[in-house]
């Protein structure tokens, strides 16, 4: 849970790096409230037509959405591509499965050019 709340934290930093740790466990802890929201949405009847989700997850995913954001490009930082390269993600199938393994991939061990290793 403290991961979630340090990229909370870091709401729209888009410098620096983010580790391997810090970006699945934000997105573990995403996942849980996102199941939560859907769930509070179909218990209150707040579902829109003919969906399985409403407000309540539309409220969540316009707070969570840049902060979302920065640490998926602190995460490519880390591993020393642009955050622009999130635009591969575009590419059907080849382009999610690329972002994948990056996201996978371990750290740059030393200092790059988006700042010093958050391991050390």
């Amino acid at each position: 849970m403290n991961w979630y709340i340090k990229v909370l934290q870091n709401y729209a930093t888009f410098k620096g790096r983010a580790r391997r740790r810090e970006f699945w466990m934000f997105n573990l802890f995403n996942f849980i409230f996102i199941l939560c929201a859907i769930l509070i949405d179909n218990l209150t009847g707040l579902t829109f037509e003919d969906q399985v989700f409403g407000i309540t997850y539309l409220l969540y995913c316009l707070f969570i959405f840049i902060p979302s954001l920065a640490v998926t490009v602190r995460r490519l930082h880390d591993v020393g591509k642009s955050g622009w390269m999130l635009l591969v993600g575009l590419i059907p199938l080849i382009g999610a499965i690329w972002l994948f393994i990056l996201y996978c991939t371990d750290s740059e061990p030393n200092t790059n050019v988006y700042g010093v290793n958050p391991k050390a």
